[in-house]
């Protein structure tokens, strides 16, 4: 997993309007894939009706890459009902990932 500041993520979503939330979905989703998880691709989001089982398949693939500690419906939760908090509360996981592989490798 990549580290990525959180307030920037949040700052660069608000700044877009929203785009940016959308590119950091994509750019997770790669990066949980080739951590395992199996979600399909991001042109679901673009689908009407599509996209709410593109997050709920995106959740599956977050609930896997942690061992369960987010399940997939709390992460459908968290960004499709509270967007960029939900996106905050998600990086905070994926960075304390990035911190621990970080320290595995170099040991």
């Amino acid at each position: 997993m990549t580290y990525r500041e959180i307030w920037k993520a949040v700052v660069l979503s608000i700044v877009t309007f929203g785009v940016y939330a959308i590119v950091w979905q994509v750019k997770v989703k790669g990066e949980l894939n080739s951590q395992g998880a199996e979600i399909p691709s991001a042109w679901w989001l673009i689908v009407p009706v599509g996209n709410i089982w593109w997050l709920y398949k995106y959740g599956e693939g977050v609930e896997k890459v942690t061992g369960g500690k987010y399940s997939a419906g709390l992460t459908f939760v968290l960004l499709f009902l509270t967007s960029l908090v939900g996106q905050a509360v998600l990086q905070i996981e994926f960075n304390q990932m990035a911190r621990a592989s970080a320290k595995v490798k170099a040991v």
